[in-house]
């Protein structure tokens, strides 16, 4: 049996990879499973609301420690259930924002031995502004402080412009390019990137 295929879509904040990602599972000529890190992050505040519903901090943490302490492990268990999915045969969406360089490097070492394309999800800062002011429900300025990191990259497999697409249009575009059986090489040979966690 095949592994699975990972399809690891990078873009900030509102670039449009939930929308492909929805168009992409709803689709029925190659089946995918749709794994978003905000699921996890919302099942773990979920656990602490109903497990602790009264939980008062007597002292307060940082925003950094917060992270390092929960943000890392929980992205860890992300990263490791995707390729665990791929291991299982199970093709598999990626939703997930990679704006540094240490959650770009766990990433490479946990998906480098599998069929992983890698798609570059476009977008402007200004229309990025501009959806973000629409949706209402992402903090202001989150995509604008994403992008420089995240588009860093200039090498993918396949990009899909969100201002020039509708996300049907995109998802066609990544089916079209999957059923093509075109290799997945880009991301195999990208090398690791010095750590300069923002």
């Amino acid at each position: 049996m095949k592994q699975g295929i990972i399809v690891l879509m990078n873009g900030t904040s509102s670039s449009g990879k939930t929308s492909i990602s929805m168009e992409m599972i709803n689709q029925k000529e190659v089946f995918f499973h749709h794994l978003s890190i905000d699921d996890f992050f919302h099942n773990f505040n979920e656990f602490i609301d109903n497990k602790f519903p009264d939980i008062k901090p007597t002292r307060e943490v940082d925003d950094q420690v917060v992270a390092q302490i929960i943000f890392d492990p929980i992205n860890s268990m992300y990263y490791s259930t995707i390729k665990l999915f791929s291991e299982m045969g199970l093709n598999v969406i990626v939703d997930t924002v990679i704006d540094n360089d240490k959650r770009f490097n766990e990433c490479l070492d946990i998906f480098f031995d599998h069929p992983t394309l890698f798609v570059g999800v476009i977008c402007s800062k200004e229309e990025l502004i501009r959806r973000e002011q629409i949706r209402g429900d992402r903090r202001i300025g989150l995509a604008s402080s994403q992008f420089e990191k995240v588009y860093s990259f200039n090498e993918y497999d396949l990009e899909v412009n969100t201002e020039e697409l509708n996300p049907t249009e995109c998802a066609e575009k990544i089916l079209n390019f999957i059923k093509s059986n075109k290799d997945y090489s880009v991301f195999e040979n990208l090398s690791k990137r010095n750590v300069s966690v923002s």
